[in-house]
């Protein structure tokens, strides 16, 4: 890798880690366009550290209120931010599940341009009618078990490239009467765990591989997509409430339609 890879796929994570428009659509493309090479497992887990790192700043007084209440739980202390902690645990648990049992069959039948194309229409056009025909009745502090295990269920489906964990966790939310600042913030925390999980599973990967790392590049991709996945949460949140769900919808219908044309008219190894 050079540094315009470098900077470019720090971007491309830190960017569509959180907007509802599929990472794993936006990593294809260097690949297949430019014909760049893999970028390595030590640089994937770096990116997601960095990624991890910008959620947590973020939502850190969120996350040290949900730790301390969680703890607190066990001393049969009740609070709203004590259910949440325990609610992004349930809800973690369905993608942890999938992903240790389905990972191989994903990756192996998951990751071509014509079923990221199909999961980043389909999806963006359900996230477009869940936003249309949203109630917009609850808060994040009225969320329930039941909520939180639907979510959950949404979030396990995103083992499919260009679903989008953050697009199909927000979809589902407003589908339950959520609203949209509910349903991102809660997309969000969720990310927490998920991401973790994915970090310490390729650092794993990492330990036993033995092969040379080009540290600097790690380090500068870390601190690429942790600065740019903070300006992302930070515009995003600011501004959901006043463009809605469309622009990323009419984003992900034109991406999946490029794809598509990539997948029927550009050769292979062109």
């Amino acid at each position: 890798m050079d540094w315009i890879q470098t900077v470019v796929l720090a971007l491309i994570q830190g960017l569509t880690e959180f907007l509802p428009v599929s990472s794993s659509a936006h990593l294809i493309l260097p690949s297949q366009l430019l014909g760049w090479p893999d970028q390595g497992l030590a640089f994937d887990v770096g990116v997601h550290m960095g990624t991890l790192s910008a959620v947590m700043f973020y939502f850190r007084q969120d996350v040290s209120n949900m730790l301390l209440a969680f703890f607190a739980s066990f001393k049969g202390d009740k609070s709203v931010d004590g259910r949440i902690a325990w609610f992004v645990i349930f809800a973690t648990l369905p993608a942890l599940l999938f992903g240790f049992f389905l990972n191989d069959i994903v990756d192996h039948y998951g990751r071509s341009i014509l079923v990221i194309a199909a999961t980043t229409l389909i999806f963006g056009a359900l996230l477009w009618w869940a936003d249309v025909s949203r109630r917009e009745i609850k808060p994040l502090e009225n969320i329930r078990l039941r909520d939180a295990i639907w979510i959950g269920l949404a979030q396990a489906v995103a083992l499919i490239p260009g679903t989008s964990r953050s697009g199909i966790t927000i979809t589902a939310a407003l589908m339950l009467g959520f609203t949209r600042q509910a349903a991102a913030r809660f997309s969000f925390l969720l990310s927490i765990p998920v991401i973790m999980a994915a970090g310490s599973y390729k650092g794993l990967e990492l330990a036993q591989t033995a092969t040379g790392t080009q540290w600097e590049m790690v380090l500068g991709g870390v601190l690429v997509s942790a600065l740019s996945a903070l300006a992302c949460i930070h515009y995003f949140l600011k501004l959901l409430d006043r463009t809605g769900m469309l622009p990323f919808v009419i984003y992900r219908f034109c991406l999946g339609l490029f794809l598509l044309a990539i997948y029927f008219f550009v050769p292979v190894n062109a």
